[in-house]
């Protein structure tokens, strides 16, 4: 185990999973009008739980948790982008990984001042 990981427990892997997300999201939008574009997501939830499991990394997790979204209506040229959908998914993991970051931040200050003696 890293020390990261005592330090920062879950927080320092989910930060990285939503990060992760986040990327995946942002080309899902970029490519909206991509015929046959298949948009995929990462499943946080079951990608947080591999990651946890003894010996994995984020990256198998990642890849484990990685599907393609099922879309609501099809689009005529094959591309399986939802704009609306994708953005909404996008500012919710955004809201996440910000409060992930908070804590963590939040939490290295209380490592600092624990070191300074204050």
């Amino acid at each position: 185990m890293a020390l990261g990981d005592d330090l920062f427990g879950v927080h320092g892997k989910a930060l990285s999973l939503r990060s992760q997300r986040l990327g995946l999201l942002a080309s899902n939008i970029a490519n909206a009008s991509t015929p046959g574009y298949k948009a995929r997501d990462i499943d946080f939830s079951e990608a947080l739980a591999a990651a946890e499991k003894p010996g994995a990394t984020v990256s198998s997790a990642i890849d484990a948790a990685t599907k393609y979204r099922v879309p609501l209506q099809p689009s005529l040229d094959g591309n399986t982008v939802e704009l609306n959908t994708e953005q909404t998914e996008f500012a919710e993991n955004a809201v996440a990984y910000q409060t992930t970051l908070s804590f963590l931040n939040g939490r290295i200050q209380t490592l600092t001042r624990a070191l300074k003696g204050e």
